[in-house]
């Protein structure tokens, strides 16, 4: 029988911040104290942060595995669990895929609550991450001082993954980690970058008609036909030489992205499910006017925080998370070249809104046009240069 409620305890660290890091987390029945459940994994070179929010998310995932209903979150880093209550910003762009990620497990159970230990009190999870340090630093296991087994990145079963993207870790070798990129006054060679040209599909009949235009297949009007045509030109003049054109399956995109790859000499066109636009459920269709008269406790509940989906949709912060799945892969795809992405509104927010560090805030107050281009450089190391946001210069004798 699954357990209704567990406590999950976890925790992170590295060797020198960053540095040789890892993680551990334990399941227990709270009545008890009985281990259900433990996990530890190294990381390569990490934060302090990034690791803790790794165990964060061990710990759920193991929880979650379990079929647990309620959980009580115990940790000693004040830092993630006043973010994962909301009462602090993530300021950090290397944190924010982290916390999407924990956040949209918190959604799959009835109930998370989180709460701060001191860390003598989280002794267990400690031991766990400190023996996973050990193996990223390439010492011999130590052993859990709670559990008296070694504990290694391979005995979880799974192989060591960096810790923003969930793939086989390079940071090591390559110190890539985006949560420990360098600051720098200085320009940086453009040529070791992978540029993205991100496109906001054409106008369609909502836009015209501000109504809320998610999941549903609006085809482009007569006027964002021409203004996909003059995006399609603006975009070969910025990049006469683009590896791939990555779209939205819905037509409104396609259809831009089509024009695009045209104007670049037939590039390829990929369709990729994760940048279609945020779910808005109930409200799919209907104006801005009638959602803010209908469901105004909604409306204002959902503007406060990334975290609150419209009934029946889909919150930003699942979006978030689709979209930081997106770059990753683009930007191991695609090393050193540039790439046109052609999406929507939200999901090209929230990838502005991590390139600049920037607080929830900016996803209301940016305004993207229908066909505006914006353009990212981002490095090996994590390094991001904002070049363009929402140019539309090239739409300027559309009527």
């Amino acid at each position: 029988m699954a357990p209704r409620v567990v406590s999950v305890e976890a925790d992170g660290g590295s060797r020198g911040n960053p540095g040789p890091a890892g993680y551990g987390a334990v399941v227990r029945d709270p009545e008890t104290g009985e281990v259900l459940a433990e996990r530890s994994e190294s990381l390569g070179t990490a934060t302090n942060n990034v690791a803790e929010y790794q165990g964060l998310i061990a710990g759920l995932t193991a929880a979650a595995e379990l079929g647990a209903a309620e959980v009580d979150v115990r940790m000693d880093s004040k830092l993630v669990v006043e973010q994962m209550c909301g009462r602090w910003q993530i300021k950090h762009p290397g944190l924010r895929p982290l916390a999407a990620q924990a956040a949209a497990l918190v959604g799959r159970f009835t109930a998370v609550r989180f709460s701060w230990i001191p860390r003598e009190q989280n002794r267990h999870a400690d031991a766990l991450a400190n023996a996973a340090m050990d193996a990223a630093a390439g010492r011999p296991a130590t052993t859990a001082a709670a559990t008296g087994q070694p504990v290694t990145a391979a005995a979880t079963g799974r192989p060591a993954t960096t810790a923003a993207t969930g793939q086989p870790s390079a940071t090591a070798a390559t110190g890539s980690d985006p949560a420990t990129a360098p600051a720098s006054w200085e320009p940086r060679p453009t040529f070791t970058a992978t540029r993205l040209i991100l496109v906001r599909h054409g106008e369609t009949p909502y836009t015209e008609q501000r109504r809320y235009s998610g999941r549903g297949d609006v085809p482009l009007s007569e006027r964002g036909r021409a203004q996909v045509r003059a995006t399609a030109a603006r975009v070969a003049e910025l990049a006469p030489s683009v590896a791939a054109v990555i779209s939205s399956p819905l037509s409104r995109c396609t259809a831009t992205a089509a024009s695009i790859a045209g104007a670049l000499g037939d590039v390829p066109v990929r369709t990729e499910d994760d940048l279609i636009e945020c779910d808005f459920g109930q409200w799919e269709g209907r104006t801005f006017a009638e959602v803010r008269e209908q469901w105004p406790g909604e409306m204002d509940a959902w503007l406060a925080s990334p975290r609150i989906a419209p009934p029946d949709g889909e919150s930003f912060t699942q979006v978030a998370e689709r979209a930081h799945r997106v770059i990753a892969g683009l930007l191991t795809a695609y090393p050193g070249e540039t790439v046109v992405v052609v999406s929507h509104v939200s999901p090209i927010k929230l990838m502005l809104r991590d390139a600049l560090a920037a607080g929830d805030g900016f996803l209301h107050r940016l305004f993207l046009d229908a066909a505006g281009i914006s353009v990212l450089d981002m490095w090996p190391d994590g390094g991001v240069a904002v070049r363009t946001v929402n140019d539309t210069a090239h739409l300027s004798t559309i009527d």
